[in-house]
């Protein structure tokens, strides 16, 4: 019989909470950073480290039964998986935040203005449902820094503290997605 693949994230701050459930399961993960697979022939289970946002792509091409992933990259990815369970750790928010001198005081007033984020498909369908026609500049990593440099008039990242958002002289306008934890699985 085959094993069961389960795929986590292999850095990042999924990794220790998904190790956690998994043991809670039973399936006992190897821990070591340059490790990329390991057997857990005690549970029948192969694990798989990954990076996250390449998850729901292992998942769906069937080299992987499930995965744990954050849920905004199920949603930025639009991956047609299922999400079986929410796993209550991970949890965070994707905000549009705006410098806290600027005037803008709702995401209407972005209407012709620059958004960085390193969520350019949800900010778009967020935004198209708002009306608001705004320009996505999409960057991996250290969004928070863009209005500072003049690349962007307002960013839509992840905050779990918001504590980054505030040492960047930054204000949250809106929640745009609550996210955590989930895992998945192909809905075939």
């Amino acid at each position: 019989m085959k094993n069961v693949t389960i795929a986590i994230q292999r850095r990042g701050k999924l990794r220790a909470g998904s190790q956690q459930f998994l043991e809670r399961k039973g399936v006992l993960p190897y821990i070591d950073d340059s490790v990329l697979r390991s057997s857990c022939e005690q549970s029948g289970s192969d694990i798989l480290y990954l990076r996250d946002d390449d998850i729901p792509e292992y998942i769906l091409r069937g080299v992987a039964d499930y995965g744990i992933v954050g849920e905004n990259v199920v949603y930025e990815k639009s991956a047609n998986v299922t999400i079986v369970q929410r796993l209550g750790f991970g949890l965070c928010n994707l905000v549009i935040a705006v410098p806290n001198n600027s005037g803008i005081t709702s995401v209407s007033e972005l209407d012709g203005e620059r958004i960085a984020t390193s969520y350019p498909n949800i900010l778009q369908r967020y935004l198209g449902k708002q009306g608001v026609r705004a320009s996505i500049i999409t960057i991996q990593g250290s969004v928070e820094i863009a209005p500072e440099l003049n690349l962007a008039d307002a960013v839509c990242d992840i905050t779990q503290t918001g504590n980054t958002l505030k040492e960047h002289n930054l204000r949250p306008l809106e929640i745009i997605l609550k996210s955590e934890a989930v895992l998945i699985k192909n809905e075939l």
